[in-house]
């Protein structure tokens, strides 16, 4: 896997995937920035909340449960000292479905939790306290 990240001006910057998808990246006000793009930070806590999501619906769906709707809330704690790492994260997810079996989407969530993402099975290795819960919506 390659990416290329490309400095704009100030503490704007590109990145671009090796698919050829490209993100805005910007800083914040009080460092020079724009605000015209997520900050790097907030990209590495999306990626994993997309690799984390995209396990939970694959999971489900390979175990036959008619989901229409996922959707992640993630809260993260940062350490107040440089470098400013991921203390605590928490995702809780929501999942929209019919009949869903609360056992299924529990076993997906910590499926992708202890062996299929990578995302956050690599920040847990780094020390980050990482938890999980969920609620069912019918729908």
């Amino acid at each position: 896997m390659k990416t290329k990240v490309k400095w704009i001006s100030a503490v704007n910057f590109v990145a671009e995937s090796e698919t050829g998808h490209t993100v805005l990246m910007d800083g914040p006000e009080s460092a020079g920035g724009k605000n015209l793009g997520v900050r790097p930070m907030e990209l590495i806590l999306m990626g994993v909340g997309g690799c984390t999501s995209f396990d939970v619906v694959t999971i489900l769906q390979k175990s036959r449960q008619t989901v229409s709707d996922c959707v992640a809330h993630i809260d993260a704690d940062r350490a107040d000292d440089v470098p400013s790492v991921f203390t605590k994260i928490h995702f809780h997810f929501v999942v929209t479905g019919k009949s869903l079996k609360e056992s299924l989407v529990k076993r997906a969530i910590e499926l992708s939790a202890e062996k299929y993402c990578s995302g956050s099975i690599m920040l847990g290795k780094a020390g980050v306290e990482i938890t999980h819960d969920f609620e069912i919506v019918e729908g």
